[in-house]
């Protein structure tokens, strides 16, 4: 069995008493304390970090990023309204968008940085601003992931401009005689130094094609350990390798590029519990499983049915329990998919887990949680309402930083 990463039975009472359930329930220090060691990556001329803010856009934890110095890596326009309104200046925030939007014009006169990522949108970045910089992502022929569904770099993934364009690019920025002063690349989620090290060499072979360049964006995907037997990517192995290679260029050229980096599930992934309530114990019998109906699932955490995703789980009974039992642990939605401890290797098989013995009314604590689970989840599946959002302020009080939807709400855009 595991213990929760930060949050005690006590705290898990107290705010599900005070908000209900489910609830995400995000901490503060550890929030902080990822941000300085992402601030801490090995660079040689400076350093940008970008929260890839698609990880978890809530108001507050933009607010408190920004406090802390990083800037802001949007995938869309509305993301990027959605940092303005957090208190981002245009200036703060680049974008990386696979489609191209019409209030685009208004973005840029705002002073966001884009990034141009297929030929298309840089011809047409080109028709509209020519003679100004721009950004260029690259797909350097390389990704790393856990699962195919998040390798965005290689042949496979439609992100970023193919290496093998180059030509291309270089005539269309001549045609509209663009400033190219930042090269992006983004591989996937990834913890070997060895890839990133050929990556950052790839990618600096590129900035060698644009005398114009300034800022190398090495992009994310900085593999966590959810799981204890999962490893969290050591920023600073990764980075000297990086560093090592930007000195190069500079000692062979005189180029001093700056460095940026795009984290999202390294800054909050670990940072963020779901903290549900067991509905319902029910069996299939000796050849079958125990279940614990969860009241959370798939409408917050969907990870796990769409990747297979693992996160530790813990049971914090009502009444003093010893026992354990084995488990599978599925959601509120009806759908056979909404399973929340599936198999590493299968997203349909199940996979019981180990827990305390546990009955309805009993807590359930789902860690690593941070990322990729309130911004991107099942919406509003089987009518179930957005869940509620509170942040574990330093001092061990809750702070509520979302409402729990209402179904007025659900139904209000409905004519």
């Amino acid at each position: 069995m595991v213990e929760s990463r930060f949050l005690t039975p006590e705290q898990a009472r107290h705010i599900r008493d005070q908000f209900g359930t489910p609830v995400y329930v995000y901490d503060e220090r550890t929030l902080v304390g990822n941000a300085r060691a992402a601030l801490a990556f090995p660079n040689a001329f400076g350093l940008t970090v970008r929260y890839a803010m698609k990880a978890s856009p809530n108001a507050a934890i933009l607010k408190l990023f920004r406090g802390l110095g990083l800037h802001i890596d949007a995938s869309s326009g509305f993301e990027v309204q959605r940092a303005m309104r957090a208190g981002f200046e245009g200036c703060e925030i680049s974008l990386s968008s696979q489609e191209w939007f019409d209030d685009f014009e208004e973005l840029y006169h705002k002073g966001v940085k884009f990034n141009a990522c297929s030929l298309n949108q840089l011809r047409r970045y080109g028709q509209m601003f020519p003679g100004k910089s721009v950004g260029v992502r690259f797909n350097p022929g390389h990704g790393s992931g856990g699962t195919g569904k998040t390798n965005v770099g290689g042949p496979g993934s439609s992100f970023g401009i193919w290496h093998e364009w180059l030509p291309e690019v270089q005539e269309i920025v001549r045609e509209h005689q663009l400033i190219v002063e930042r090269i992006h690349t983004h591989i996937g989620s990834g913890s070997d130094p060895a890839v990133w090290q050929k990556v950052a060499d790839l990618s600096l072979g590129l900035v060698r094609q644009f005398p114009t360049v300034t800022t190398l964006n090495l992009g994310g995907g900085y593999k966590i350990g959810r799981m204890p037997y999962e490893k969290t990517t050591d920023l600073q192995e990764i980075g000297q390798p990086v560093r090592e290679a930007f000195v190069r260029l500079a000692d062979e050229t005189g180029r001093q590029i700056h460095l940026e980096i795009e984290p999202g599930t390294w800054l909050v992934g670990n940072g963020c519990c779901i903290l549900s309530t067991a509905r319902d114990v029910v069996s299939t019998g000796n050849s079958g499983h125990q279940f614990i109906k969860s009241d959370t699932g798939m409408t917050e955490i969907l990870r796990p049915s769409l990747y297979a995703a693992q996160h530790p789980i813990t049971v914090f009974p009502e009444s003093p329990e010893t026992t354990t039992s084995d488990y599978v642990v599925v959601g509120h939605c009806c759908e056979s998919g909404d399973l929340l401890t599936p198999s590493p290797e299968d997203a349909e098989a199940l996979a019981p887990r180990t827990l305390a013995t546990t009955r309805p009314g009993d807590l359930l604590v789902i860690d690593g949680a941070g990322a990729y689970c309130s911004g991107m989840s099942a919406k509003n599946y089987n009518s179930f309402p957005e869940a509620a959002e509170v942040l574990l302020q330093p001092d061990g009080s809750p702070r509520l930083i979302r409402r729990r939807q209402t179904l007025d709400q659900i139904l209000q855009n409905e004519v």
